[in-house]
């Protein structure tokens, strides 16, 4: 059925490709120069792709072993001790998933060799009640393990942090001492101690983060989207992993030095968060705590790893009834904590971060409006002069995405449904122009299940601040189309 399904793709290609006569195109220099445009923007876009997917190959077959054997062998011979800390946030999850998360968490927090600490930070009685009893049923030994939990009122996920960071400040953790931050829906690593704690004798790593999988049951659109973002991730991950600085600490899980990650500095950092915009004024963060632990880490000269052969697995619920829509509210809300924190982040020194990192991050905003060019050329193309550039550009849409789908599932070591390259492109599109919307709404913020909305950025109405974005909007857009105009000689 697989087999098909690749089949039917690939005829629906030589349609498209063939459905347009020879020389229909004419002599249309509009057509022609919109082709043009899509060439030349899509060499530049596959070389900067060419480039990660080298660079993740090179860093995931070279330099990791080499890395990870040099790190542990120095963990072993210098019989290192190293404490491990776990501050776990639960709010608003379903019995059986807090079930598995914990079960796992207290078997990962036996296993380390010098002891842990457990702060679970929950809103509800019945969590704590939960977490309690499956503490006391454990079919092991849990002598070596303390377990504390922070019942708060629902202020929001950094103020929960913030103070189960202050808890675990209280015990003085060391330097060589680690401290998993996890989400309340992630199931991690029962070895993650193991295989995390080595790599903060370099003491130039602040914090690392590990390979990501979806745990969702009904196979639809939502989970195949899922799966191809985190295979993506993989790629995207390993790429900046060789330069020991990835572009987030995922908040579903990542792993940080203990001493740093309760830094009362660091702390602050996350529980009050901002940047002043010449706009909307000062724009206090709600969500985004893991872009902010990275910006301070960034911004402090840290380095952080990733570790592509560990991987945490979370419970992925589709937050609303459509796809479509299930999709627009995570991205929106992804690539706001993105635009919130990379501007301030490319005001740092390449020098102290590192090129190819800066660059990294400034292309996170550029592609936000060349990954538009190709559909605004394509249609200012067919309105003004012809509609056969439409099937050739849906014929080479599928094409050269079937093409990235295979590279990344050979990344993985794994094949994919035919879903994926469609996907990818609306991953790619619709993503580019959230990007857009959210660079121009920054103040705009909300939980995917929490009811805390933004906090009030300027001492304007919101129907002006808006109007305002609104507009802001509009004049962008209508500059990148003449920009394409312009380009296409119309």
């Amino acid at each position: 059925m697989l087999l098909l399904t690749h089949m039917a793709y690939f005829a629906v290609i030589i349609l498209l490709a063939t459905s347009v006569p020879q020389g229909a195109l004419g002599s249309l220099e509009a057509a022609k120069n919109s082709i043009f445009i899509l060439g030349f923007l899509g060499a530049w876009r596959y070389s900067w792709a060419a480039l990660n997917f080298t660079r993740a190959i090179i860093f995931r077959r070279i330099v990791y072993p080499v890395r990870k054997a040099r790190v542990f062998k120095r963990f072993r011979d210098d019989k290192i001790v190293s404490h491990c800390f776990f501050m776990v946030t639960t709010y608003g999850m379903e019995v059986p998933v807090t079930m598995q998360v914990y079960r796992k968490l207290f078997h990962a927090a036996a296993n380390a060799k010098d002891g842990s600490t457990i702060v679970a930070s929950v809103v509800d009685g019945s969590d704590e009640r939960l977490i309690r009893k499956i503490f006391e049923t454990m079919p092991r030994d849990m002598s070596s393990v303390r377990l504390v939990i922070d019942r708060i009122k629902s202020k929001g996920k950094r103020d929960a942090i913030a103070q189960a960071l202050d808890i675990l400040r209280s015990f003085s953790p060391t330097h060589r001492d680690i401290c998993v931050f996890l989400d309340g829906d992630t199931v991690p690593p029962e070895d993650i101690h193991a295989k995390s704690a080595p790599w903060f004798t370099n003491p130039k790593i602040g914090a690392l983060t590990t390979d990501e999988g979806a745990l969702i049951e009904r196979k639809n659109l939502y989970r195949d989207w899922f799966i191809l973002r985190f295979n993506q991730r993989q790629v995207m991950m390993s790429s900046m992993g060789l330069s020991n600085h990835v572009l987030t600490l995922t908040g579903r899980m990542s792993v940080f030095r203990a001493d740093l990650a309760t830094n009362p500095e660091f702390i602050e950092g996350v529980d009050h968060d901002f940047i002043d915009h010449w706009r909307l004024g000062r724009v206090t963060f709600l969500t985004g705590d893991d872009k902010s632990t990275w910006y301070w880490l960034l911004r402090h000269g840290y380095e952080m790893a990733y570790l592509p052969d560990v991987r945490s697995w979370s419970f992925e619920a589709q937050p609303r009834d459509t796809f479509f829509d299930s999709a627009k509210t995570l991205m929106v809300r992804w690539f706001g904590n993105m635009m919130r924190t990379n501007g301030r982040a490319l005001r740092l020194s390449p020098r102290k971060i590192g090129f190819f990192t800066w660059w990294s991050i400034l292309d996170q905003r550029v592609s936000a409006w060349t990954t538009l060019v190709g559909p605004l050329s394509v249609a200012i193309a067919a309105t003004f002069h012809t509609l056969t550039v439409i099937p050739l550009y849906i014929a080479w849409v599928m094409a050269t995405r079937y093409i990235f789908c295979v590279i990344i599932a050979l990344n993985r070591g794994t094949w994919f449904p035919i879903t994926h390259p469609p996907i990818l492109y609306f991953g790619q599109v619709v993503g580019a122009s959230i990007k857009t919307f959210v660079m121009f709404r920054l103040n705009k913020q909300k939980w995917t299940r929490q009811t805390a909305t933004e906090a009030a950025a300027v001492p304007k109405s919101d129907k002006q601040k808006a109007q305002e974005s609104f507009i802001h909007h509009v004049l962008a857009i209508i500059w990148l189309t003449i920009g394409v105009l312009f380009l296409a000689n119309i």
